[in-house]
Formats: structure tokens, C-alpha cells, sequence
């Protein structure tokens, strides 16, 4: 699905959702620099959020968690059940379980910390749009325990490793390196491919595994028992 406002080679339009005016501030810089990304909006609370996104009809929203009135958990899923959505990534302090499944649950299609470092955070944002999911290294890998403690092996281990089985070694390491919450560009810097590269290769592994988003083809070879 198209995100509203996008326009195929125009910039990604990102709205800024933070009570904080410094951190706001400090991620207009960071995404800001990116050419391929305008900042289209911001709003200080949750429950501005709404009349931000018909004012500004951004393609990605980034939302703080902890606000004083409304918080961004309870605007995303306000968001998200608006007609053509924007996609939303959480941006929090803050790591816990909880607020990772509840984010996910409210239909974000992203999780990362506030720690996170800018050349991160600019692709994070760049997948988003693309219709991907993107958590943070450490939020995929409690995710994962997550749903290992949650609902047991059950058979899954032979089922992921067949359906692994038609990847090529290149795709192999490319999924390798999805699993464990690597960037396109962090991914490519391991294996000596360019970014571009590696996004074609992702995309194929989408395609053959029939999986939505990074975060499946992660519990894909998770479950496959690659990651142990």
C-alpha cells in the first residue's frame, strides 16, 4: 500500500510526534539531512497527532511513547485505524516487553530506542515507508524469546528449516543478518555488498518465503534454529 502523500521519487514525509521541543528538534536534524526524507509537521502530544496527520498527511510517523496526555501507544492505534494510514515508528527510552508487544499490537510498524544511532534511525525510517517493519537488534531478540517462551518449539524448527531450504548462500547470509536487526547498510559493510544489493536481496527473501516484514524472515530463522 502507498503511504498517503507519497509520490513515486518524492521525498518521504515524516511527522514528528514528541513532547520533548529538544528531541524534537535533535530528530528534524538527524532525518532532516537525509535527502530523500522532508519533515512535513510536528506535534507535542498524542492527542495532536490526529489533526496533524490529515493537516500534514506524512508518509511515517514518529512517535514518542510517554506523553503527558495522550500517550503514543494510544495515538498509534488512533493512526493506524485512519483511513490510508501513515506507517508508524515508536521511539522510546524506554525497551521494555511490554511496551514492545502493546506498540506492535497498536499497529506500528516500527520499535526502536532512543539510543539509537542516526544512520539508524534514517533507515529505519526509509524501510518503514517501504511498506517493511524495522525493531531495534535488541527489541527483535526479545521478541523472538518471546514468542519461544510464549508458545514452545510445537514442529516449527523442520517447518522454518524446509521452508529455508530453496535460499541460495547469499540469501543465507543476507537472512543472517536481518535476524539479528542488522541495517541494509550494516548488512552489506559485513558481507561486502552495496546497500542496493542487499535491498534486492531482502526483497527477494520476502518474496520466496512469503513473509510481510523483516521481523517474520527473523522468526523464520529463529525458529529454523540458525540464531542459537
Amino acid at each position: 500500500m502507498t503511504a498517503p502523500g507519497n509520490v513515486a521519487g518524492a521525498p518521504t514525509r515524516v511527522l514528528l510526534v514528541d513532547d520533548d521541543p529538544l528531541v524534537r528538534s535533535g530528530l528534524a536534524a538527524i532525518l532532516g539531512s537525509a535527502e530523500d526524507l522532508r519533515i512535513v509537521g510536528e506535534a507535542s502530544d498524542g492527542d495532536e497527532a490526529p489533526d496533524a496527520v490529515r493537516a500534514h498527511r506524512p508518509d511515517v510517523v514518529l512517535m514518542d511513547i510517554r506523553m503527558p496526555r495522550v500517550d503514543g501507544l494510544s495515538a498509534t492505534r488512533t493512526l493506524t485505524a485512519m483511513p490510508d494510514p501513515p506507517r508508524v515508528v515508536v521511539l522510546t527510552t524506554f525497551d521494555l516487553d511490554d511496551y514492545v508487544f502493546r506498540a506492535l499490537q497498536a499497529g506500528a510498524s516500527g520499535f526502536l530506542l532512543k539510543d539509537t544511532p542516526p544512520r539508524r534511525l534514517v533507515e529505519a525510517v526509509q524501510v518503514v515507508a517501504t511498506g517493511e517493519a524495522m525493531l531495534s537488534p535488541t527489541v527483535t531478540t526479545r521478541l523472538l524469546r518471546h514468542f519461544t517462551a510464549a508458545y514452545g518449539d510445537g514442529g516449527r524448527r523442520a517447518a522454518a528449516q524446509e521452508r529455508l531450504a530453496g535460499l541460495t548462500g547469499r540469501e543465507s547470509e543476507v537472512l543472517l543478518g536481518v535476524a539479528r536487526g542488522g541495517s541494509n547498510a550494516e548488512i552489506g559493510r559485513a558481507l561486502h555488498l552495496s546497500e542496493a544489493t542487499v535491498k534486492t536481496h531482502v526483497s527477494r527473501l520476502l518474496s520466496k518465503l512469503d513473509a510481510d516484514n523483516r521481523v517474520q524472515v527473523a522468526m523464520l530463522a529463529h525458529d529454523a534454529g540458525l540464531l542459537e
